[in-house]
């Protein structure tokens, strides 16, 4: 099973996934222009990065896997979704969504498709979610 999602990981590297990661990490990169923005950025980083590599990750709300509430899964993180999402999510998802579509195309796209769908969804509101190792 792990020579499978070396495999996958490596076409979907090949295959999209690096214009995506590099999009994640240029948006990290201009939420460390400013200060208030450092915490958006370190998230972008760490998501940045399962989107090198997203076969064998998943990622999860931080209350569901920690059972605490924390700054990040409470009311500012609801405020800073919104401003995410207005400011650089909107943008992620839409490249995400484009590649799905363009993986969808054919059947050997489709497992990328989903992972381009997931991560779409996770641009939209990361604020609060972590990244986690599928079994």
């Amino acid at each position: 099973m792990a020579i499978l999602r070396l495999i996958f990981n490596i076409a979907w590297f090949v295959l999209g996934g690096f214009v995506m990661g590099l999009a994640w990490w240029l948006a990290g990169l201009l939420c460390y222009i400013s200060i208030i923005g450092i915490p958006f950025g370190r998230a972008c980083f760490v998501i940045g990065e399962m989107t090198f590599w997203p076969f064998g990750q998943d990622h999860m709300n931080r209350r569901n896997l920690t059972g605490n509430e924390d700054i990040g899964t409470g009311a500012f993180g609801t405020i800073g979704n919104i401003v995410w999402f207005l400011l650089f999510g909107i943008w992620l998802a839409i490249g995400h969504l484009t590649h799905a579509v363009a993986c969808f195309v054919t059947i050997i796209g489709i497992p990328f498709g989903i992972q381009h769908l997931k991560l779409a969804i996770l641009s939209l509101t990361p604020i609060g979610q972590t990244v986690v190792a599928r079994a």
